[in-house]
């Protein structure tokens, strides 16, 4: 996390925010809330079947090139909360502003399933979206924030092994990364809201399961995955107060190295998952423009108006 623990002026709410809302006793009551809103339809968008587990809420724009290109978003929340309705919004601006088929995936959540279940729901869903007869195979990317984001790019290096879809662009929202930020003990807490070292080290426990105690599978924390040459291009973005700050710029300086194209956009004083919950403030909608431009100039070669 980096130095500065001060919050973006134009976060308004963040002190009020709770540090760590999700843990072992509150996970339940938040499922409750959140699958709430997973139970509706989709305005705009249909729900379909991947196969007898997995599911996506697709958004197909009113007018797009044939075959268009692709999105596959994975929501967040730490590997054991959240549903695929949380994409709608962005998968539904993706849609509509870029001419893109965007899907979110339905993942099975941990502890219940823990990896690689998550990742293997999701890589089923990749396959879906390629086989689309609308769909441009060779213009898929991927996107997801927080584990949603740790999926996307532990999916993105599943892709290259498996060598069957092939993503040009994985966009991480602050992604949870790396399993060893949960042994960290020279954070400063004060700066932290909606994800702490609690949460964290619950989330991933509940996520590694038996691998918790063992040697952790490096596509279950893509930061311990030592070869990442030749993984598609990636476009990661963290604010300063962002438990993941560390690790995010660790992985991205790491896919430097590897010959992998990486475009960082820091938020000083951003918490995480600021641009989820105060969305209007001025330096949400940056965050939300930069993700959005990176994704049209890869998908689109820029052609797209995307303001």
């Amino acid at each position: 996390m980096g130095s500065d623990a001060a919050f973006h002026p134009e976060l308004r709410i963040a002190r009020f925010l709770p540090r760590s809302p999700v843990g072992a006793r509150t996970m339940g009551p938040v499922r409750k809330l959140t699958d709430l809103t997973g139970r509706t339809r989709p305005s705009g968008g249909t729900i379909e079947a991947v196969d007898a587990h997995v599911s996506v809420r697709v958004f197909r724009p009113a007018q797009a090139p044939h075959p268009a290109p692709g999105l596959l978003y994975i929501h967040g929340g730490g590997y054991i909360i959240g549903n695929a309705a949380m994409g709608d919004t962005f998968c539904r601006r993706v849609a509509d502003r870029l001419g893109v088929v965007a899907a979110s995936v339905e993942y099975r959540l941990s502890p219940e399933h823990p990896f690689p279940t998550p990742l293997e729901d999701c890589y089923a869903a990749l396959r879906w979206l390629a086989d689309q007869p609308d769909i441009d195979a060779e213009r898929i990317a991927l996107a997801g924030e927080s584990a949603g984001g740790g999926l996307a790019a532990a999916l993105a290096l599943l892709a290259r092994e498996r060598a069957e879809v092939h993503p040009v662009l994985q966009v991480l929202s602050y992604p949870m990364l790396d399993d060893r930020t949960t042994a960290r003990t020279d954070i400063a807490h004060h700066g932290l809201r909606l994800w702490s070292p609690r949460s964290n080290r619950f989330g991933w426990h509940s996520y590694l399961g038996p691998a918790a105690t063992g040697a952790v599978p490096p596509l279950a924390a893509p930061a311990r995955y030592e070869n990442l040459s030749g993984v598609c291009p990636a476009w990661i973005g963290v604010g300063t107060n962002d438990l993941f700050h560390d690790e995010n710029i660790a992985y991205a300086e790491r896919l430097r190295q590897a010959g992998v194209p990486c475009a960082v956009h820091v938020v000083p004083g951003a918490y995480h998952g600021f641009d989820l919950i105060e969305t209007w403030a001025p330096v949400s909608r940056v965050f939300l423009q930069a993700r959005l431009t990176a994704l049209n100039d890869v998908l689109n070669g820029g052609d797209h108006a995307c303001g």
